[in-house]
């Protein structure tokens, strides 16, 4: 049995483009690995990430731009190190990829690993093709939906739900007409389990539902008012958003979406007292500011991630909350209704015009471009999920 394995995959694009995609951290990302960081060097690190724990580490061994990389791999479990080798061939109608993995053993433990790699690597070039000639990242168009917006949980807020448990999913809310809705979901259920899979988090979502397709029906396991049930779910379609071709173009479909949301939260805000919008519903629930100063962070983020993709450096974070401390310094920075509200408005303002002004040359990198677009096109997502939020703040403040 060969040592080895060998993969080959045409790619419409230059070589130059295609070299950076596999080794630069951001663009590693966006076709191959849910986390990649790397230093370049013959010498340098590389290190890969997948949810929800598989990794492999090692060091670039030869780096030739446009025409080869090489590194080492170990990955968890596995026996020893390896090496992946790309050669990189100028085609007229693209570059020509040829993966070899060498270092392979014999045995029934190395038929485990060579079948994981010869799946997962034939998963890999067909994406990255994918990516590099239409910025789509095939992992997101073929993933189904649930349809749910997210929560905060932890140990502390499960202890005061008086749940028996401390990891999972909490909803805010649901999407109509997803699957989650039709499946009978609602606001503070705590998923657990989909399908075969247990729910840590948030980021073990995408893994999970990386093993499904649109129009599975799968068993949601849950916890609703302290009791655990299970529902059965068929999972949505994931549609996907026309992303305009241009910069330009993008910020007018941002400014449009953006329109519609300033109107409604207008709508909601109007009339609303000082005091009502410093009510709590409950003890562990926002206030209308809070909520207010919550998306005003989340636009703070949103503009440096749009930076991050643009300088092609991500940085790297572990799970993280919405902390108490930086609520509190927001409002006392914004103490009213009306200052929250304007200061959102030019936040808004702001990504707007920061879309705008992405450079034109910026779209050649198609996968980078694909992945800010479809982020973008749907940008008042999160937003339209709090405004839920913000109404009933507003309804238990009346009442």
């Amino acid at each position: 049995m060969s040592d080895s394995l060998t993969f080959q995959k045409l790619v419409k694009a230059e070589s130059a483009e295609v070299y950076h995609a596999l080794t630069n951290s951001t663009r590693l990302r966006e076709w191959m690995c849910d986390v990649s960081t790397t230093d370049p060097k013959p010498g340098g690190r590389v290190y890969f990430a997948w949810f929800p724990g598989f990794y492999s580490c090692g060091d670039f061994t030869t780096l030739e731009p446009a025409k080869s990389v090489a590194f080492t791999w170990f990955g968890r479990g596995e026996i020893r190190p390896t090496l992946v080798t790309y050669n990189l061939s100028a085609q007229e109608d693209g570059t020509l990829v040829t993966l070899v993995h060498s270092g392979l053993g014999e045995g029934d433990d190395w038929e485990h690993i060579r079948k994981n790699f010869q799946h997962n690597w034939d998963s890999a070039l067909e994406n990255l093709a994918s990516i590099m000639e239409t910025g789509q990242d095939l992992r997101i168009i073929h993933r189904p939906m649930l349809g749910i917006y997210i929560d905060d949980f932890n140990a502390e807020i499960a202890h005061k739900m008086g749940l028996p448990i401390t990891e999972g999913i909490r909803l805010s809310g649901v999407v109509e007409g997803m699957g989650a809705h039709a499946a009978g979901l609602q606001a503070d259920d705590v998923l657990v389990r989909i399908g075969n899979f247990e729910i840590h988090d948030y980021g073990t979502l995408g893994y999970v539902l990386n093993a499904y397709k649109a129009g599975d029906q799968v068993a949601v396991d849950l916890f609703r008012q302290g009791k655990k049930e299970t529902l059965q779910m068929k999972l949505s379609g994931r549609s996907i958003p026309e992303i305009p071709s241009t910069p330009q173009g993008l910020s007018q479909k941002v400014a449009e979406s953006y329109a519609k949301a300033r109107a409604d939260l207008s709508e909601v805000l109007t009339g609303v007292s000082e005091a009502a919008a410093s009510t709590k519903p409950g003890p562990e629930e926002w206030s209308v500011k809070e909520t207010l100063a919550h998306l005003i962070h989340s636009e703070r983020g949103l503009q440096n991630g749009i930076q991050d993709i643009l300088g092609s450096y991500e940085p790297i974070y572990d799970d993280g909350s919405n902390l108490p401390a930086r609520i509190a310094a927001t409002l006392q920075a914004f103490p009213t209704l009306k200052e929250l509200e304007e200061e959102l408005n030019r936040l808004l303002d702001e990504t707007i015009a920061l879309v705008g002004f992405i450079p034109s040359e910026f779209t050649k990198h198609k996968s980078s471009y694909w992945r800010l677009g479809y982020q973008l096109v749907q940008v008042t997502i999160h937003i339209d999920g709090h405004m839920e939020q913000i109404k009933a703040a507003v309804k238990a403040a009346s009442a």
